[in-house]
């Protein structure tokens, strides 16, 4: 058996702030490294094998990424202080387009909340100048047959920190949601997803506690 391991980024500075953050590349918060490290606890508690690590190219993920690895003291990932991981913008989070950088509370009284909600809830609205969530799928899902597929069938441990709709997309590219069912999915800050393969399939996936 190996496992595919989604690990959304740890709580960003606009995640705080309640902004639509989208491609901007903001940091974590103080909330947000300490998730990443209880990521990474709680991956070694549970003595998660990891032999390759994806991420998006933005520093929430990959700070996240990088935290979590050295909680599970995993050396074998570091080079020059760097952690060897792959990095690709196809595993960025949804791009809000216009809505970037501004509240979501400010928004709704703007737009009205029923717009709102279409554009960050339904699967094939996109927001003004942004990607709708079938745009994102659409995005992940060469990205991942070409490059994380392959690993996985190989029986590697592959890790992917990302975001909360690029993670999304790979739920509904390994099976786990059909397209009309993963807006509902809520995926929480910092916490280990684990998808366990056995021959080629899903047999199983929860959350580490």
């Amino acid at each position: 058996m190996n496992n595919l391991i989604l690990l959304r980024h740890g709580q960003s500075q606009w995640n705080l702030e309640n902004r639509f953050t989208g491609w901007e590349d903001v940091p974590l918060t103080e909330q947000g490294i300490a998730e990443a490290k209880v990521a990474g606890q709680l991956m070694k508690k549970n003595k998660v094998h990891i032999d390759v690590i994806f991420s998006s190219v933005l520093q929430r993920a990959t700070k996240t990424a990088e935290l979590a690895i050295k909680e599970m003291n995993l050396e074998q990932f570091w080079s020059d202080g760097q952690l060897l991981m792959t990095k690709d913008q196809s595993l960025n989070e949804r791009d809000y387009g216009d809505l970037v950088g501004f509240n979501k509370e400010e928004t709704a009284n703007k737009y009205g909340k029923e717009q709102v909600r279409i554009w960050r809830r339904s699967y094939d609205v996109s927001p003004p100048g942004g990607e709708s969530l079938e745009n994102v799928v659409t995005r992940v899902k060469p990205y991942f047959i070409n490059f994380i597929e392959p690993k996985i069938n190989e029986g590697q441990d592959v890790l992917i920190a990302a975001h909360g709709n690029s993670l999304r997309a790979s739920m509904i590219q390994v099976g786990l949601y059909k397209a009309e069912e993963i807006s509902k999915i809520e995926i929480p800050t910092g916490s280990p997803f684990i998808i366990t393969y056995e021959s080629g399939k899903v047999v199983n996936s929860k959350y580490l506690s």
